[in-house]
Order: structure tokens, then sequence, then C-alpha cells
């Protein structure tokens, strides 16, 4: 874990770009000193939680989670397609999909232990943070740690997406959603440990896989839970949301192939 100090911080934007995600205004939030994890939580980490307390994550109760057109074949999106996302038809309903069989019951993570952990819903981040005796980090800290310190830097790194034409993050090259020309390295996750992006050293606060806080969305809701940090799916003409004040929501039991997190304990 990485210490962040104790002090007043900016969060938010002025620049907003997504009006609904009530990006802004920018403003300052006042944090105690934390730790937050340096990498998102790997499947390694995840499986070493669940053998040693028997932990079903909601997928697994469920008995499905949603994964990406682009890891099915078109004979079997064929199939499904009735089982789709309305709202995004590139996301497919499949059973048999959980953190171990990422994109279906055919699947399995053995040559991807140390890719993040995905298909875990807030409620199943927040079990293996407590287990390790610490939690999800709120938004604020998040994006306080996404920016290394540094105030309304867009990205973990700086303001330029390409610095020295060099690929900082996992986040959709090409055309979205039909084709990824994998110019970054990686068509899905790539390993925690890399894309080091900011002076903490933190690694894929940016793009790899979104990220849970602890945070709900608006007092309304409280099961509508906010999410950082974007994924390899996210591209600026549909989901610009690698920015570090960038923000999203999901249901406290929903799980998806981009999903998952790391943890952070006060210090």
């Amino acid at each position: 874990m990485v210490l962040i100090p104790g002090k007043n911080y900016y969060v938010g934007t002025d620049e907003v770009m997504i009006k609904n995600d009530m990006e802004g205004p920018e403003r300052v939030v006042n944090l105690e000193s934390f730790y937050v994890d340096k990498y998102e939580v790997s499947n390694r980490d995840f499986s070493h939680f669940t053998k040693l307390t028997n932990y079903k994550t909601e997928a697994e109760n469920f008995g499905d989670s949603f994964v990406f057109s682009l890891f099915l074949n078109d004979t079997f999106k064929d199939k499904m397609k009735d089982f789709r996302v309305l709202q995004a038809p590139w996301w497919y309903k499949i059973m048999g999909t959980d953190w171990k069989h990422p994109y279906g019951p055919d699947s399995d993570i053995l040559d991807m232990m140390n890719h993040p952990v995905i298909h875990v819903s807030w409620n199943d981040a927040r079990a293996y943070c407590k287990w390790r005796g610490a939690r999800l980090p709120s938004e604020a800290e998040w994006e306080v740690a996404c920016r290394g310190g540094h105030r309304a830097t867009k990205y973990p790194w700086g303001d330029k997406l390409f610095p020295n034409k060099k690929h900082m993050a996992n986040i959709w090259q090409g055309s979205f959603p039909h084709h990824n020309s994998e110019k970054d390295g990686y068509i899905g996750t790539n390993p925690v440990h890399l894309f080091p992006q900011n002076d903490l050293e933190l690694h894929n606060m940016a793009g790899n896989v979104w990220e849970w806080t602890e945070d709900s969305w608006t007092s309304d809701n409280p099961k509508e839970k906010v999410k950082k940090g974007g994924s390899y799916l996210c591209h600026r003409s549909y989901c610009y949301r690698y920015r570090c004040s960038a923000r999203s929501h999901n249901t406290d039991d929903s799980s998806a192939g981009n999903l998952g997190f790391r943890c952070a304990k006060s210090a």
C-alpha cells in the first residue's frame, strides 16, 4: 500500500465532460491520512481469500454475469441475442460466468492469475477488503490517489493522453465497440503490475478495470455505488471516463467483465 498524507485536496473538475455524471464543480475536501493499494486486487489475491474463507461471490450465487461481445463467438452471440443489455447491446448476460470463469463456463483464469479479478460486486469487494483488515476507498480518496498529489490533472500522469506518443493505460484503441486495434498491447485486462501511472507509482488508476468505491451515487438510492477509473473498454467516443474526475455507477450487487477494485485503509 502507499501512504497518502492527510490535508486539503481538490477533487472534481470545472471542465465537465459528461454532465449527467455530476463530475463538477471542483471543490476542496479535507482527508485524513490513508493508505491505498498500489495495485488492483488480482485473481491470485482473490483466490487466496476464497480458499481461506469459502466465500462465494454474488455472480456465483446468481449463476450469471455480463460478458463483452468481443469475447464471444458469433454463433454463440446469435443464440444469446435475447440476453443483451438493451442500452448497451455489446453486453451479454451469460450463465456460468463468474470471477473464475470470466468469459463463460468454458473459460478459466489459469493464465491470468496476475490480472485484476473481475465479475465481483461491490458487496464482494467490500467482503475481501474487510477480510484484509481494510476497506474500499471513498470516492474522494480514490480521486486524490489517482492524481498522485497534484491538482486538476486530467489523467494520473498529466494532461496529455499519449505523452511522447506513449500508451499510459489499457483503454480501447480503435472504433468502439467493433474494432480494438490493441495498440496498448491488450484486448482485455492486463496484469496489475503494468502501467505505473503517477508520482505515487500507483498502477492502473486509469483503464484496465473500473474500481468500486465506498460511496453511494446519491443519498436517495444507497444501493447505487460509485465506480472510478474507466476500463479497457473505455473510448472517448463512448465512455470518456478514464479521467481522474470521471465517475459512473452500478448497483451494489452488479458484476461484469470490466469491474474490479483495490482496497484502502485509514492511517
